[in-house]
């Protein structure tokens, strides 16, 4: 039988299968340094749209910025639908991540033509409360993806102290990651949003736990060569795209990375030639 969710996935995945998407979603967790190179929205966004990525991903107090465009080649919306503070650099007494429209969560996502949303499923340390919360959104946003036909993106992340600065860092354990991931698929995920593992070779046992489209989840700001490098190893694991913010964003010229990211995806470049075609 067809399933009718599949319409808005055809909008994120190309002939390939595969899918780039540009997070931009940062403003919502209230945390300062995400908002470097995010601070002239509209700027930001029409420079994605020049640069053609499969899809972008925000808010609903900014999606009007790409939806309002003219013309139907610009990239679809991934819409997120959940707010918390894990990303904060200080470890708060009370943690949180509750849905952002209480009432009907996707239904501002249908109005806006978004293609697909999604929402955090986090695994910190000592906070089991913030585990159940995220799991009672999933419950929550799954039943009414299922009513609108709309694709439910889950984001696994697991995360651990950060000594350094305080706050919470990504933890890249895979004996971490891969249950997390096949707890997002048993919840019902669409599609699965992970964290890179820290040994590249281990990613396929994140595509097997998944069993649904996996897109690699980016992080803070690298050098050029370690993100085509880092990109081209787990894609070679099999996942099925990526969805980078910072590494994108905050570069002095987005659309140079966006195309190069493109050509490996969907025409198999390796990091080298992704390096040639970013350095013309």
């Amino acid at each position: 039988m067809y399933h009718a969710h599949k319409v808005r996935m055809h909008r994120l995945f190309r002939a390939t299968g595969k899918c780039l998407d540009v997070a931009i979603d940062h403003g919502v967790f209230n945390e300062g340094s995400f908002l470097d190179g995010l601070k002239d929205m509209p700027a930001v966004v029409t420079a994605l749209v020049e640069a053609r990525p499969d899809a972008i991903q925000m808010n609903y107090g900014q999606a009007e910025l790409l939806q309002n465009i003219l013309g139907k080649e610009k990239p679809a919306l991934v819409m997120r639908t959940d707010v918390g503070n894990p990303y904060s650099a200080i470890t708060h007494q009370a943690m949180f991540n509750i849905l952002a429209c209480e009432e009907d969560p996707v239904l501002p996502a249908v109005r806006l033509d978004a293609a697909c949303v999604v929402a955090n499923l986090l695994l910190l340390p000592g906070e089991p409360d913030l585990h159940r919360q995220t799991i009672r959104n999933i419950a929550r946003l799954r039943g009414f993806c299922d009513r609108y036909a709309m694709p439910l993106m889950i984001e696994p992340l697991v995360m651990r102290v950060n000594d350094a600065r305080g706050g919470y860092q990504v933890d890249g354990d895979k004996n971490l990651i891969v249950p997390l991931v096949r707890q997002a698929r048993e919840l019902g995920a669409d599609i699965i949003k992970a964290d890179p593992t820290d040994h590249p070779e281990d990613y396929h046992e994140v595509i097997e736990a998944a069993r649904c489209p996996v897109l690699v989840r980016g992080g803070g700001r690298e050098p050029v060569e370690t993100v085509f490098a880092k990109a081209h190893a787990y894609l070679r694991q099999g996942a099925h795209g990526l969805v980078y913010g910072r590494n994108i964003y905050q570069h002095p010229n987005p659309a140079r990375i966006v195309q190069a990211l493109l050509a490996m995806i969907h025409d198999g470049f390796t990091d080298q030639q992704a390096w040639e075609l970013y350095s013309q």
